[in-house]
C-alpha cells in the first residue's frame, strides 16, 4: 500500500504514476521531468519529506514535469540511472539524463543544484565502462542515453 503522503502526489496533485513502459513515452514529451524514486518509506522514512518537499520544487522551478516511479519498477529503473540511495530525484532532459539528488537536502541545496542540473553543470554522471578501440583497456565516459 502506498503511503498517504506519496499517494497524495497522484491522486490530488496529478502526477503520472510512471511504470517501465510508460516511463519513455513520458519523458519524451517533456523539455524537463523530475522522476521520484521514493523506495519503500518504511525503510526509507526520508521518501515521505521528500514527498513534501517535491510540490514545493515544482512551484519553485515550474519548467520540471514531475512523476512518481511505480513502486514495483523501481529497482529496475533505478538501474538506467545509476543511484544507489534512496529516496531520489532524477533529472532529465526529454530522454537524457541530467543529474540525481538522493535523500533530503537543505531547501537552499535545492535552489543551488537544481538550476545548475538542468543547465547540464551536473558533474555528478553515472559513468559506464567504454572499451578504447585502440587500447582495448576500459575507460569510464558519461552514461548516454541511447535514441530511439
Amino acid at each position: 500500500m502506498i503511503h498517504p503522503l506519496i499517494q497524495r502526489l497522484t491522486t490530488t496533485l496529478g502526477y503520472p504514476l510512471l511504470d517501465a513502459d510508460g516511463l519513455d513515452r513520458q519523458v519524451r514529451t517533456q523539455p524537463f521531468s523530475v522522476l521520484f524514486f521514493a523506495g519503500d518509506p518504511q525503510r526509507f522514512p526520508e521518501a515521505l519529506d521528500v514527498a513534501v518537499i517535491l510540490p514545493e520544487l515544482v512551484k519553485a522551478f515550474p519548467q520540471l514535469a514531475p512523476a512518481l516511479i511505480a513502486g514495483a519498477d523501481e529497482a529496475r529503473l533505478q538501474g538506467r540511472y545509476g543511484f544507489s540511495v534512496w529516496p531520489s530525484l532524477v533529472f532529465l532532459a526529454g530522454e537524457r539524463y541530467l543529474g540525481c539528488l538522493s535523500r533530503v537536502l537543505d531547501w537552499g541545496e535545492y535552489l543551488e543544484r537544481i538550476p545548475a542540473i538542468l543547465a547540464g553543470e551536473n558533474e555528478d554522471l553515472p559513468r559506464i565502462p567504454v572499451l578504447s578501440p585502440e587500447s582495448g583497456t576500459p575507460s569510464c565516459s558519461p552514461m548516454e542515453t541511447s535514441e530511439s
